[in-house]
C-alpha cells in the first residue's frame, strides 16, 4: 500500500480555502445561534408581561365592579411578573449585543489575519429590533400599571 502524500501545492491550497469557507461559515451559524437565543428570551418575556397584565387587569376589573373587596396582592403580583419579563429582556438584550460585538471582532481580526473570507455580509438582527419593540410595549404596560397612565391605563 501506497504512502499517502500531500499532493501538489494546488491540492494544499484547495483543501485550506474549503476550511476558510467553512470557518467563516461557522461565524453565520453562530450569529444564527445568538439570534434563537434571544427569540427564547422573547418568547419567556411575552409570556412574563402577558401574563403579568392579565393577572393586573382581571384583578382591576373586579375591583372596579365591586366583586372585590382586595386583590392588591394578585395586583402587585401581576406588576412584578411585569417587570420580571421587562428586566429578562433587558438582560437579553445586552447579553445579545454584547457577544454580536465581540463575535463581530473576533471575525474582522480574523478576515484581517487572512484567515477567513468573510464576503458574506453580517446583517443586524432582526430578533433584535423585535426584541427592543417587546421591551418598549412592556415598559410602556409597566408604567401603565404602577403610575396609572399610558396607553393601557
Amino acid at each position: 500500500m501506497p504512502a499517502a502524500t500531500t499532493g501538489p501545492s494546488g491540492a494544499n491550497e484547495v483543501a485550506t480555502n474549503l476550511a476558510m469557507r467553512r470557518t467563516g461559515m461557522s461565524f453565520q451559524r453562530t450569529r444564527m445561534s445568538a439570534d434563537r437565543t434571544l427569540m427564547a428570551v422573547i418568547r419567556t418575556s411575552l409570556s412574563l408581561i402577558s401574563f403579568g397584565f392579565t393577572i393586573y387587569q382581571i384583578f382591576e376589573k373586579l375591583k372596579e365592579n365591586g366583586l372585590l373587596r382586595g386583590g392588591a396582592s394578585a395586583r402587585n403580583f401581576g406588576t412584578t411578573l411585569v417587570l420580571l419579563g421587562v428586566g429578562m429582556l433587558v438582560v437579553g438584550i445586552i447579553y445579545h449585543v454584547l457577544f454580536m460585538l465581540g463575535l463581530r471582532e473576533t471575525r474582522a481580526s480574523m478576515k484581517d489575519s487572512g484567515l477567513i473570507y468573510a464576503e458574506s455580509k453580517f446583517p443586524p438582527s432582526l430578533t433584535l429590533i423585535v426584541a427592543i419593540l417587546l421591551l418598549l410595549v412592556g415598559v410602556a404596560a409597566a408604567l401603565s400599571m404602577v403610575l396609572h397612565v399610558g396607553p393601557y391605563g
